[in-house]
């Protein structure tokens, strides 16, 4: 699952979770960092600046597709690898 939080400084960044499957209430794994931060500048400068958050995914082979707002002013995608991300999700000590 792909979520949004907002730093203690404002910034809003996308993490992932893995949940079990028969039981969604247990935490698989859980990114330690964010793997999805404001970096453009329309995603630094915009209606609400410093933001991006996910709207919506789509697994094509083994690469993620991420739909994201940025800025509250723009639609964009983002990928990344998801056997990559399987990986950093099943290192976390949760």
């Amino acid at each position: 699952m792909l979520y949004h939080g907002v730093s203690d400084e404002g910034i809003y960044r996308v993490g992932a979770v893995l949940l079990d499957l028969k039981n969604p209430t247990n935490i698989i794994g859980r990114t330690d960092n964010p793997i999805f931060e404001p970096e453009a500048d329309y995603e630094k400068n915009g209606y609400v600046s410093h933001v991006v958050f996910p709207c919506g995914a789509v697994l094509l082979d083994k690469t993620l597709f991420v739909y994201y707002g940025g800025g509250d002013r723009v639609s964009g995608v983002a990928t990344i690898n998801i056997e990559y991300l399987l990986k950093v999700l099943t290192q976390c000590k949760c």
